[in-house]
């Protein structure tokens, strides 16, 4: 299989001047960009955003949130050669094949304990990750005491929402803002991985809450 190079250049470009893609299918919740904004605080600009040219100017494929983050600041952006049939494949593929990636939770966890970020966003962000325990910056250990998962009681109304794909179920996650919640009676410092998870249970009053916050 020969793969092609489909990248002509890297150029610094105003962000305010790149074209927003109107086919952009992601959305960016307050905390992701809050996330964003602290990680580019400390670290700064160390990948590119991704462009196509177009007779009106770079439409953006990667990079809708840093773009509106930093709309003053030259960026890094990748142009590519993308005709805009390639371009719709790119913008529906990056993103998902990014998630398909799965978590090596000891790794996950070795790379916390010589890591510490001043973003109190940017530590939620990356201890969302973690299943059990925080690493804290000195290289402590220190559990984390979720809270116990609501269960399902018999003679209640309830629905069901089925996700058909991993980004579906992750813009709920962010929406919702579900946490990481101890499943079944298990106590507060429970070892096992699997004893824990994302909620998957949640009362009528927050998702109604969460409807009318979006609007």
């Amino acid at each position: 299989m020969q793969i092609k190079n489909r990248i002509k250049e890297l150029r610094q470009v105003k962000a305010s001047e790149l074209l927003p893609n109107p086919r952009n299918w992601r959305r960016h919740p307050a905390g992701q960009a809050d996330a964003l904004r602290g990680a580019l605080a400390e670290i700064g600009y160390a990948d590119a955003l991704i462009a196509y040219e177009t007779p009106d100017g770079l439409m953006l494929i990667d990079g809708h949130l840093r773009a509106e983050t930093t709309p003053d600041m030259e960026v890094p952006v990748l142009i590519t050669d993308l005709d805009e049939g390639e371009a719709n494949r790119l913008l529906l593929t990056l993103d998902p094949l990014s998630a398909m990636a799965e978590t090596d939770q000891e790794i996950f966890r070795d790379l916390m304990r010589d890591v510490d970020f001043e973003s109190s966003a940017v530590r939620d962000m990356v201890e969302s990750l973690l299943d059990i325990e925080y690493i804290a910056g000195n290289g402590a250990k220190a559990e984390i005491l979720l809270d116990q998962a609501i269960q399902l009681k018999p003679q209640r109304e309830y629905i069901v929402v089925m996700c058909d794909t991993a980004e579906e179920f992750v813009e709920l996650q962010n929406r919702l803002e579900l946490k990481m919640v101890r499943r079944g009676g298990y106590k507060k410092t429970a070892k096992s991985p699997d004893e824990i998870g994302v909620e998957r249970v949640i009362t009528a009053e927050r998702l109604l809450n969460a409807c009318r916050n979006s609007k």
